[in-house]
């Protein structure tokens, strides 16, 4: 029996795993580096961060027990996904695609995406579906434990012995979870993996990846995003996104034709011959116009630019499941295939394919429609709004409220972008919106004492959806909850009216997650 003095057995719950990664440095934190001013004017040297980003990587992954190679010899196959728009969309379609060929052993597909909308296992799925509570605090665990283990070894420099055990001696959130998630497929004898990069490419966490463990590498639409971090043309982040090309591995791209796309398609090639990859396959919108699609209709991912993203996970998919060993019949088989040559079990993983906070449409108990999606560029904002115009009526039997935040950037461009594309859509001269509530993503109102928050990015989206129409009533609050209050007196009196309400949520998944706990809208 133990004696009174020995320390109490560590917890292993999974409530436990996700109060140990809360402790973790943040995304945000270390992307905030990338623009900290004050780091300009110390003496010394300046640190470039980017270039540390992967050895760092490497150590980290070292510590857990893996390297490039080691992963290579499992025998684990990985689509790598980059870009700026689509390409959680595209990860999901090409997740879905090859689901529908099933391994003879293990989970047919790993995927690791992000961000996360209500639970931080949405971003590692074993065959579709998020990994299950118990089996994360399992693998946490061992991922935990090794991290604390190699610390103790190096002999780090803590102030107390009890500190191995602690965040210190672990990577920031994202590495954290990248390895966490490899250490799953290992551990769950995953073949096929589909892996998003967070941000970037060349430098991204994800990119530590062997050719020989690369089946296919995509780039999705691109944009202006992270300009610190990436650059702050599009051409520059094309270089920054094209760094996951693999020598000997075909990359995949949207091919984009006019003046202001040709230096983005110039630097793709250039780095297609730069890192030795098979060859640029360039999936040309003409093709994506002629496909009839058949079958499709009904999908699970909605919205006015995912034929692009299927056509591009539909190519992709492919090469994959050449590469490991699939033999197609027919001219899907043969070099010169097309899209509408596609076989049943592609069309029905483009068919199943979803993603939390992605296009996503529900009616709640009430009747409520929500509508969401964590848009949160211009291009994405103007998808979005389309979509949605696209999606009601438009006429006085029904009340469309927009719920908007978007708290690190500028809302002046995406609310523009998301009003005037919805009502281009709608062809309706008034308004496609009645209200518009603008929240900061706190879920709980401040408790007193707490410093005031700053609500100056809501009053600016508020001041621009007035310019736009004075028709449209709006309101600002500094929490979550707070805004879906009003959400609900807005929903109630439409109901007594006998109108539909229809909410547009949009503007980030952080506001998303929020909204989300409070619609009985029921976590996985």
């Amino acid at each position: 029996m133990a004696s009174s003095s020995s320390p109490p057995p560590p917890q292993r719950t999974y409530d436990d795993a996700l109060s140990r990664l809360a402790h973790l440095q943040s995304n945000r934190t270390i992307v905030n580096l990338f623009g900290n001013d004050d780091s300009q004017h110390k003496p010394g040297p300046k640190k470039d961060l980017n270039s540390l980003a992967i050895p760092e990587m490497l150590s980290w992954l070292a510590r857990a027990g893996y390297t490039p190679s080691s992963l290579a010899a499992t025998g684990l196959k990985c689509v790598h996904v980059a870009g700026t728009k689509g390409k959680g969309s595209v990860s999901a379609l090409v997740s879905s695609i090859i689901s529908q060929y099933p391994s003879t052993s293990g989970p047919t597909v790993g995927t690791y995406t992000s961000p996360h909308v209500l639970s931080v296992r949405e971003r590692i799925q074993l065959d579709c579906v998020p990994i299950s509570r118990e089996k994360f605090a399992k693998y946490f665990f061992e991922v935990w434990d090794r991290l604390s283990q190699a610390a103790r070894e190096a002999k780090d420099p803590v102030s107390c012995d009890d500190e191995y055990e602690g965040p210190g001696t672990k990577p920031f959130y994202f590495r954290f979870l990248t390895i966490l998630a490899f250490h799953v497929f290992v551990r769950e004898g995953v073949k096929s993996a589909v892996i998003e990069c967070g941000i970037g490419g060349e430098y991204d966490s994800t990119n530590f990846l062997a050719p020989e463990s690369v089946t296919a590498s995509v780039v999705t639409q691109l944009g202006i995003d992270h300009v610190a971090m990436l650059g702050d043309t599009v051409e520059k982040i094309a270089w920054n996104k094209s760094g996951i090309f693999r020598r000997g591995v075909k990359a995949f791209t949207r091919r984009l034709d006019g003046e202001t796309q040709r230096g983005v398609m110039e630097v793709l090639r250039d780095r297609t011959a730069e890192k030795g990859a098979e060859k640029l396959v360039e999936v040309e919108d003409k093709e994506v116009e002629k496909w009839k699609g058949v079958g499709l209709e009904g999908a699970r991912l909605e919205g006015p630019f995912q034929k692009y993203n299927m056509a591009l996970a539909v190519a992709a998919a492919r090469e994959h499941l050449i590469k490991t060993g699939h033999k197609f019949e027919g001219t899907f088989g043969e070099e010169g295939w097309k899209l509408d040559d596609i076989p049943v079990e592609f069309v029905k993983g483009l068919k199943e394919a979803s993603l939390k906070g992605r296009y996503e449409s529900f009616e709640d108990s009430k009747g409520t429609r929500w509508f969401v999606d964590g848009a949160h560029t211009e291009d994405s904002l103007a998808g979005v709004g389309q979509w949605f115009a696209g999606k009601v009526k438009g006429d006085e039997n029904e009340v469309n409220v927009l719920v908007f935040n978007q708290q690190d950037r500028d809302p002046e461009v995406l609310l523009r972008a998301l009003l005037t594309a919805a009502q281009k859509q709608s062809g309706r001269a008034t308004p496609v919106f009645s209200y518009a509530v603008f929240t900061r993503n706190e879920e709980k109102a401040p408790v007193e004492g707490e410093p005031e928050r700053d609500l100056a990015v809501q009053l600016k989206g508020q001041k621009i959806v007035h310019e736009a129409s004075a028709g449209i009533e709006t309101s600002v609050y500094n929490a979550v909850e707070l805004a879906m209050e009003q959400v609900q007196k807005i929903a109630e009196q439409a109901r007594k009216e006998g109108k539909t309400c229809n909410f547009l949520v949009t503007g980030s998944f952080h506001l998303l997650g929020g909204v989300l706990k409070t619609v009985e809208y029921v976590e996985y």
